[in-house]
Order: C-alpha cells, then sequence, then structure tokens
C-alpha cells in the first residue's frame, strides 16, 4: 500500500499515474495525515468494478437459491430432454 501526502499529486501528478498505470495498484493520498482520497488507473478501476459486479450477481445467486429459487435446469431433466429428442429423430429416421 502506497500512502502519500496529498501534494504529491499535485507536486508529482506524472509519477503517481505512471506508478498506478504500471503497477495497477492505488496511491493513498492523505490530508493533514488523515486518509481522504485513493487514486488509481482507469483499468485498475475498471477491473476492481468488474470483481465486485461478479460478486454482487454470486450473493443474489446465493440469496436465491436460499430461498429455494433455481436458476438453472437439474442435469437429470437436461439429459431427459436429449433422450427424448434422440428417440424422436431415430423414430423419424425408420
Amino acid at each position: 500500500m502506497v500512502i502519500k501526502p496529498s501534494a504529491t499529486i499535485r507536486n508529482s501528478y506524472r509519477k503517481v499515474a505512471d506508478f498506478c498505470i504500471e503497477t495497477g495498484e492505488p496511491v493513498f493520498l492523505t490530508n493533514n495525515g488523515e486518509g481522504e482520497l485513493v487514486v488509481m488507473s482507469i483499468g485498475a478501476w475498471e477491473e476492481a468494478r468488474q470483481k465486485i459486479r461478479i460478486e454482487e450477481a454470486l450473493m443474489r445467486i446465493e440469496n436465491e437459491e436460499s430461498d429455494g429459487i433455481t436458476r438453472y435446469t437439474p442435469i437429470d431433466k437436461v439429459l431427459a430432454k436429449i433422450d427424448s429428442i434422440i428417440d424422436s429423430v431415430e423414430a423419424t429416421a425408420i
């Protein structure tokens, strides 16, 4: 974790930007010794946001499953449907 005073962004913007872009790591900026901002590359932000979206989707699915909601077809139903299609094709081929 990189922590810098807020003046760093004003005085060394390019260095901070290059660091964030090259490493994918954020820089935490402080004001009077207190954390205030996080600076990160757009790529790192998009990656973090995508991870959050995936985690949110997984949590929704887990909650739905615990509530008894199933979003998928059980494998035995899929296999039965495949068998039915094969049987109908075989019956028409004879």
